[in-house]
């Protein structure tokens, strides 16, 4: 169901713009299983919608789905705080939507110039850099700077002007964006989070790029390049 385009007749607001109730319409008749819709617009009558969520509790006793109009794009932290503020607890959301932040990190030394960190995630077989899912209220560098710290036990700046996106499918509907920004760790004494990361590596940017399997990240570091070389002659 997730990513499929329905009609949906609101019938009840849960929560002043922002939380409706509502009946699917397929062919002119109801399908009475009751979807929630978020919105921050007023929504009233029949409604253009996509589902962009399936929430169920625990041992899915309750299973419900959420939708949201078309050009409204919600993430997980959002969808649960609106249920939540409901009085409603789902164990599990799958969502449509995820999104992830966090930094190429780098270090220059007088003897090994510059290195890139690369991380091999639990059960991951590509080197990446590290990232995590965005949580409620936080910015995307406040994303970034938690998941580096907890992932790699490194305190890290991020630098300005520098922010790369990559969007992909990995699971049929799901679509996901992930933020990257460039960092530079001030020290090189990593710590990993056991549960999270496997391996890790510093590497030079032309390692980097050859140990790199996806193109998305590829593509980053050669934009990280270009912003290195101007800094450092690299």
């Amino acid at each position: 169901m997730l990513g499929k385009s329905v009609k949906i007749e609101i019938f009840g607001t849960l929560a002043e713009k922002s939380l409706y109730s509502g009946f699917m319409i397929a062919e002119g008749t109801r399908d009475m299983r009751q979807v929630y819709v978020m919105s921050d617009c007023a929504l009233e009558g029949v409604v253009e919608c996509m589902i962009i969520a399936i929430a169920s509790s625990q041992n899915k006793a309750q299973t419900r789905l959420v939708a949201a109009p078309a050009d409204e794009i919600f993430y997980e932290p959002e969808i649960r705080s609106r249920l939540t503020a409901k009085s409603v607890h789902f164990d599990k959301i799958i969502c449509m939507y995820e999104k992830s932040c966090g930094a190429v990190v780098y270090r220059n030394t007088p003897r090994d110039g510059t290195k890139i960190l690369l991380v091999k995630n639990h059960n991951g077989k590509c080197w990446t850099f590290p990232k995590g899912h965005i949580e409620k209220n936080e910015s995307e560098k406040q994303t970034a700077l938690r998941e580096i710290k907890e992932e790699t036990g490194l305190n890290v700046i991020i630098e300005p002007n520098f922010r790369q996106t990559s969007i992909y499918r990995p699971f049929g509907k799901i679509k996901k964006q992930v933020v990257f920004f460039l960092a530079r760790a001030t020290d090189a004494t990593v710590s990993v989070q056991p549960s999270e990361i496997d391996y890790y590596l510093w590497v030079s940017i032309e390692d980097a790029m050859k140990l790199c399997s996806h193109e998305n990240d590829t593509k980053i570091l050669r934009e990280v390049r270009k912003r290195l070389y101007k800094w450092t002659g690299l």
